[in-house]
């Protein structure tokens, strides 16, 4: 039997590192985006008001306050309420709950999967991650199960199969005796073959069965459905990428298959009951360093593009275990040029990755597949929007890092509720042709969805890279997107579709770098509106520090539309910050920085959930998760945010006008937990009922000084005493057995 733990405390309260950027186009959102919009921005800013901007909108932005009052979604939100007491503030190592509420860990990095497995020693010497709970707990999703057993039941509530991802293996190296060993793209030795197996294997997702028990659940060690998908499991590459020369290797010279997903970060489920898994910073996992000059100008284009360099490649330094293998399990890790032919060496390898997957949780034998028709990018999840009989589906995906895109991809099939339990065959038919889009955000509150294709003009007579053909496209979206003119974004990264009306909301968690961030290198524009100063300890940081969360409502309500309107509907600041950085009107009950993880909640329409991913505040907070109750775009005003001393300005002050939803206060959000010291709030589902939530804790401890000496870690979470953090899923309850927060 797995390991049981009990309760452990909760603080009862009164009221009270991204990927590189690799993003070298000029889509700098006021040049381009004003051309498309047929505006000047000097006139616009100097002579409209609110209203006036409003008549520019394909719906009008003061008439969407009206509409949204009497959306019958948003409605349904009004009535809703915040039943729990603020928590506050806290940099304590422990994990903090509401008054009324308990936390207890179910799943921790490690821990036993399977029957027959022996508990976690949490001291390096276990290796056989195949059976254990993979490593930094990410995003994750429940699915009820039928009283069978045999398959997907959305209300489903006394069993079911919970989807967690595993984003990496933890950089200390906890999971290893001492520290792992030759570690690091500057290392020229071998790596131990234990150590990178162990790692590998920590990576992916993990797939679990749950029974209720009360209020609560429990793994079922005996299900035959538990499981691990690592980096080693086989994987079909479908949609249009499929057979492309481009994704040629030796472990599959007709570029069909690849072995592996890592790096799973964000997550999405289909209409079907499959899992979407997102591959997130893939790029750094493989080993380059030859010569550009052996590789084609379209090569060292997409490796550049993709961040794929010799400083920066091999993190882990897989490819450096001196094996004879050369057909896929440590070879594989590197993207030289070594043999005559693609189909002899890895040379392709990395285009193999970064992709949303999609896993069958209730067929441990069919082979997951790669959606190429999501485009390849740091994909930070998939998120559908409300099905229609007869429409097409549409899902949203962001690429995480500073600078890139938002996308929607809309499916050719249209949907037949028929195929709601198709498993990947209805994943087949409705994610393999379609197409991608990328979102720019007009600077007058429209935006526009540019498709991804060759038959844009501006895509096919791209000077700076000469796409081949479609599937060139998706395997170098993100040239495409430059191509296409999309607005860069402050780090897109977790999306939510509001059940009650429809609207799409994205977390861009912040843009700061004295060489590329918002205000520095990369311009302001209306939909990233912000460059100030903030200081923590000795430390001053400039650009977007504490990060936004954006929404639009697509044009007509139509998911698949070309159009939307678009407004800012939270910004990131803390508490005491000047009014021009506080736009929000944040309270010490609801301030928080970097917003990441983002989710409705389906059991509670109308109800949100907002997580954080923070290193700016967190001489004030540990990360947090905070529950909202949103309105609706256009429920807030137009603004004039004063910037202080941008770089890109001459050092000079500049004035951006930008759409604001409604000042907040802690009736509509309020702050529902607080983590341990280091880590990331990430990852939330619940169940049917809402009378529990799921949780993940991630890398807690993470700026520890040794993997090995108890004396220097920041955090012993969850196991407390001298014990070695480990990632966790807890599940959250309500001691009086209500649903959660409302």
């Amino acid at each position: 039997m797995a390991k049981k733990r009990g309760v452990y405390p909760v603080i009862q309260k009164a009221l009270s590192l991204d990927d590189a950027v690799c993003n070298s186009s000029t889509n700098d959102s006021f040049e381009q985006v004003l051309a498309c919009a047929q505006v000047g921005r000097r006139g616009f800013l100097k002579g409209s008001s609110f209203l006036a901007a409003a008549s520019m909108l394909g719906m009008g932005m003061t008439l969407l306050t009206d509409a949204a009052k009497k959306d019958g979604g948003a409605a349904i939100a009004s009535e809703l309420g915040l039943s729990f007491q603020p928590v506050a503030k806290s940099i304590a190592d422990t994990l903090t709950v509401p008054e009324g509420y308990t936390a207890r860990v179910l799943l921790a990095t490690g821990d036993p999967i399977k029957s027959g497995v022996t508990p976690y020693k949490n001291n390096g010497t276990d290796n056989d991650f195949e059976v254990r709970a993979g490593d930094h707990h990410d995003a994750m999703q429940y699915f009820g199960m039928n009283s069978a057993g045999t398959g997907w039941e959305p209300m489903g509530s006394d069993r079911a199969l919970l989807c967690i991802n595993h984003e990496v293996c933890e950089d200390l190296g906890f999971v290893h005796p001492n520290g792992p060993t030759e570690y690091g793209p500057e290392s020229t030795a071998a790596r131990p073959q234990l150590e990178v197996d162990k790692e590998v294997a920590a990576h992916g997702v993990t797939i679990v069965e749950l029974t209720r028990q009360g209020s609560t659940y429990e793994i079922n060690p005996d299900s035959r459905y538990n499981r691990r998908v690592t980096a080693t499991t086989v994987f079909d590459i479908a949609g249009p990428a499929r057979g492309s020369a481009m994704l040629a290797t030796a472990f599959s010279p007709s570029g069909e298959q690849t072995r592996g997903t890592l790096n799973n970060c964000g997550h999405g489920y289909t209409p079907w009951g499959t899992y979407l898994s997102g591959e997130e910073n893939w790029a750094g996992y493989f080993h380059r360093r030859e010569a550009d000059a052996v590789r084609t100008a379209k090569e060292v284009t997409a490796f550049s593009r993709y961040g794929i360099s010799s400083e920066t490649s091999g993190r882990y330094n897989w490819s450096r275990f001196g094996a004879a293998d050369n057909t896929d399990l440590y070879s594989r890790w590197s993207v030289n040029k070594t043999a005559a032919s693609a189909e002899e060496d890895f040379r392709n390898v990395a285009n193999t990755f970064g992709w949303v997957v999609e896993i069958d949780p209730f067929n441990p034998n069919a082979t997951p597949k790669k959606r190429t028709t999501m485009g390849r990018m740091a994909h930070e999840g998939c998120w559908a929007a409300k099905v229609t009989p007869g429409e097409p589906l549409v899902f949203y995906t962001g690429d995480d890092a500073r600078n890139e895109y938002i996308y929607k991809f809309v499916s050719e099939a249209r949907w037949n509720p028929k195929d709601a339990t198709g498993g990947l065959a209805a994943g087949d038919k409705y994610l393999n042709a379609g197409t991608l889009y990328a979102a720019r955000f007009n600077d007058d509150g429209t935006g526009e969805w540019l498709p991804l294709t060759l038959s844009n003009p501006a895509i096919a007579n791209y000077a700076e890279y000469a796409f081949a053909d479609e599937a060139d496209v998706l395997i170098n979206a993100r040239l495409a997107a430059d191509a296409a003119g999309a607005t860069k974004m402050d780090r897109p990264e977790w999306g939510g579709v509001n059940p009650t009306n429809g609207e799409v909301y994205f977390t861009l968690t912040n843009n700061v770098s004295s060489s590329s961030g918002r205000g520095t290198q990369t311009p302001l524009d209306a939909a990233n509106p912000r460059f100030y100063a903030d200081t923590k300890g000795d430390k001053t940081s400039q650009g977007n520090v504490n990060g936004h969360i954006i929404r639009w409502r697509e044009s007509g309500g139509n998911p698949a539309a070309a159009t939307f309107n678009w407004d800012v509907y939270l910004f990131g600041a803390q508490a005491d910050a000047d009014t021009s950085v506080n736009l929000s009107g944040l309270s010490d009950e609801n301030d928080f920085s970097s917003p990441d993880g983002l989710w409705f909640s389906e059991a509670t329409p109308g109800l949100l959930w907002i997580q954080t991913d923070d290193g700016y505040y967190t001489d004030m907070s540990n990360c947090m998760m905070l529950a909202a109750l949103p309105g609706a775009v256009g429920d807030g005003e137009a603004k004039m945010v004063t910037n202080k001393a941008v770089p890109l300005n001459g050092d000079s002050d500049q004035t951006v006008q930008t759409y604001a939803g409604k000042a907040v206060n802690p009736t509509e959000l309020r702050r529902f937990l607080v983590g341990p010291r280091d880590c990331e709030i990430t990852g939330i589902t619940e169940s049917p009922d809402g009378q529990a939530i799921f949780v993940n804790i991630q890398h807690p401890g993470e700026n520890s000084g040794s993997a090995t000496d108890p004396t220097q870690f920041t955090s012993h979470w969850p196991d407390g005493g001298n014990a070695r953090p480990r990632s966790a899923t807890v599940i959250i309850t309500r001691n009086d057995g209500g649903k959660v927060a409302v």
